[in-house]
């Protein structure tokens, strides 16, 4: 394959160092290479392509919207301590869990004393999964039904048939179909959304898990109209398969239309990963409704240590939401647990890495005691923002605006300007790398001048 060239706009230093290592791994495969090419040419693209501020009015988001998308894989059903748990849970501040359901009662404890629901999943004993799921249900604590987890690792046995691995997927496909119509069929079940298989991209004959509802014509084994899910899953790790600590990698991961070194919607739902059976078009996966089940980034073996994974995860929950996924659960809460690795939040004796300190600092920061108001208004713009600079204006049920701006810079920094199309009476600057009080205070300003380099940083600003 010829090499890359060099874009012909500005590309940020890591990434013309990355298309560097792409042009000397020669004796990788063309496929490889040019998904490689594919997100390396969108972070160049993404790092330097103009972004217009808006020139209206922008309606915020409700900030309990935001803060309810945000999870964490815990392993209840693997045996580990959940008193662990509550402290680090409430430290977080994340209102979701993911766990199978082999000790309901622990699942049940851990919302009554942090909060959390649960999304459940347990291999594929349907009868078991639904039963876990009412006394959930019962005690407040279900948010949600999971299918299988990864069948191409983990292949089920469903009614004496054996589906996933590189064997038949069907039976795979036979048990989300039956618990999906299980789910909508209960009278106390059917409000809980039921989340698709993750890793579906890997299906060997083309059993349709690249649709939540399979259409017309798909030239799909299971037949037209079989109905698997409400939401698409995805694993789509930031770490991804290059390992790379890049520009915008947060964003690169969450993008429904990249398909690179991220196994994102792209692979999953589009275009299946494994045997590239057809899926939805691109343009319908922004709107998808769909969930990262899994993402991560390991403190050790990923680029940067522990203050990297914290700002990549932090921007990974912000990134998630802002692209369109509704939950995003990160892998995982605690170091050693299920498989060993550094992905953990926590080191493996409880205490936070900084990942959960500047996810600790940044839940802690746009805490809102209220249930939500009808989202407001704000005028304002950031002019000449970088590509690596994003942003999302959330609102507290006060009033209040949490106007959100992320750096995504792998190095280096840039200066900002937030401007407002009408002075504020109070404007307070926080910085989630450096704690949950206002590194800032403003009062009757217009203008907020900004440093954005790698992490979030949260504008509030009372009108």
């Amino acid at each position: 394959m010829a090499a890359l060239r060099d874009p012909a706009w500005p590309c940020p230093p890591a990434a013309r160092a990355a298309i560097a290592v792409v042009n000397a791994k020669d004796g990788r495969s063309v496929v490889g290479l040019l998904a490689e090419a594919v997100a390396l040419w969108a972070l160049c693209g993404m790092a330097n392509a103009a972004d217009a501020s808006p020139a209206t009015p922008t309606t915020a988001t409700p900030v309990v919207k935001f803060l309810g998308s945000l999870g964490v894989v815990t392993k209840v059903d693997q045996g580990y301590s959940y008193q662990r748990y509550i402290p680090a849970l409430r430290y977080l501040g994340v209102q979701a869990i993911r766990d199978g359901v082999s000790n309901v009662p622990i699942l049940i404890i851990l919302h009554q004393r942090t909060g959390v629901k649960a999304d459940i999943l347990d291999g594929a004993d349907l009868q078991g999964l639904l039963a876990a799921g009412r006394t959930l249900a019962a005690a407040g604590a279900l948010l949600s039904f999971e299918g299988p987890n990864e069948p191409n690792t983990w292949p089920i046995v469903y009614r004496g048939h054996t589906g996933g691995g590189t064997g038949d997927w069907t039976p795979v496909a036979e048990y989300q179909r039956d618990l999906y119509a299980a789910v909508k069929k209960d009278s106390v079940l059917q409000a809980y959304p039921v989340f698709h298989v993750s890793e579906g991209g890997a299906e060997e004959n083309n059993v349709g898990m690249q649709w939540l509802t399979i259409p017309p014509g798909s030239r799909t084994v299971m037949p037209a109209g079989t109905a698997y899910a409400d939401y698409a899953n995805a694993h789509n790790y930031v770490s991804g398969n290059c390992h790379a600590y890049v520009d915008n990698v947060a964003r690169q991961a969450s993008a429904p239309k990249l398909n690179g070194c991220w196994d994102g919607a792209f692979g999953e739902f589009h275009l299946t990963w494994l045997k590239h059976y057809d899926g939805p078009a691109l343009d319908h996966l922004r709107a998808m409704p769909k969930v990262t089940t899994e993402t991560g980034w390991d403190s050790v073996s990923d680029p940067g240590g522990e203050d990297v994974q914290g700002k990549v995860l932090t921007n990974t929950y912000l990134d998630q939401f802002a692209e369109g996924w509704s939950y995003t659960f990160i892998y995982e809460l605690g170091d050693g647990e299920g498989g060993g690795g550094h992905q953990g939040l926590f080191h493996s004796d409880w205490t936070p890495k900084l990942a959960a300190t500047y996810i600790h600092n940044l839940t802690t920061i746009l805490a809102d005691p209220g249930s939500g108001a009808t989202p407001a208004a704000l005028d304002y713009k950031i002019p000449n923002k970088p590509g690596t600079v994003h942003r999302m204006l959330l609102q507290k049920s006060n009033g209040v605006f949490e106007l959100v701006v992320w750096g995504e810079q792998a190095q280096g920094s840039n200066p900002v300007v937030v401007e407002l199309a009408n002075a504020a009476s109070k404007v307070s600057v926080y910085d989630v790398t450096v704690g949950a009080s206002p590194v800032r205070t403003l009062t009757e300003v217009k203008s907020i001048p900004l440093t954005m380099s790698d992490h979030a940083m949260v504008v509030e600003i009372t009108p």
